[in-house]
């Protein structure tokens, strides 16, 4: 080998660097234990946040869009948000029906899904392209149920629309429940308002999709730490 190639290869550790007290060896494990993490963390919350930045519109069979909390039939400003946007792809021809999902805390006389359905329709949505499926109470029962509906109706796939760091799981959930899905998150609403706002969703989603990567189950509801 050339010898000035040499100087630009890693040297192999000294003797010496293996004949040390057993407690170095922990510290050196646990190290490279946190730094492994450190990176799988960055890689993690890059994703995150790469995904919510993008905006896919192909043409789909149906716009999905996720529940988030109502008021006695009024939606919350992140569910109008997300709504607006969906209208804004249904009036653009991305596609010809939308399905609202999400269910009810207890008491409470509607559902998200309904909530949503109506404020469509009273925005000049046809009653007979809006769909709602008033069930589930996070990401992965909403899903579920949406992705019961569309396989019982031949339709096969779809563009999610939720926020923009809730992008990535949602389509890695759709995904896995055999939609062909793409995200076209809102731009707009509490969701997206502040630096600190959006450090607390990307920190709480990039949790949330390890958690589900690991075991395919919806976040324990303890995890579940508003971040609007």
């Amino acid at each position: 080998m050339d010898l000035s190639l040499r100087r630009f290869l890693p040297r192999p550790p000294a003797a010496s660097w293996f004949r040390v007290p057993w407690w170095r060896w922990v510290v050196r494990v646990v190290a490279m234990t946190v730094a492994l993490l450190l990176v799988a963390a960055v890689v993690t919350f890059g994703q995150v946040w790469w995904v919510g930045r993008g905006d896919d519109r192909r043409r789909s069979d149906a716009l999905i869009v996720l529940g988030a909390s109502q008021y006695d039939g009024r939606p919350s400003a992140i569910l109008a948000a997300r709504l607006d946007h969906a209208l804004e792809l249904y009036r653009g021809g991305v596609a010809p029906r939308v399905i609202t999902v999400g269910g009810n805390q207890p008491g409470d006389r509607f559902t998200e899904a309904e909530a949503a359905a109506t404020y469509l329709r009273d925005r000049g949505v046809p009653a007979n392209a809006v769909l709602a499926v008033p069930q589930g109470r996070d990401t992965l029962s909403s899903l579920t149920a949406v992705a019961g509906l569309m396989d019982s109706r031949q339709w096969r796939s779809a563009v999610v629309v939720t926020d923009r760091w809730h992008s990535l799981r949602s389509r890695a959930i759709a995904a896995d429940l055999g939609i062909v899905a793409v995200t076209s998150p809102a731009t707009e609403g509490p969701a997206n308002r502040g630096f600190g706002t959006q450090a607390r969703y990307i920190l709480r989603e990039g949790i949330g999709y390890r958690f589900y990567q690991l075991f395919h189950r919806a976040s324990p509801a303890a995890a579940h730490t508003p971040a609007v």
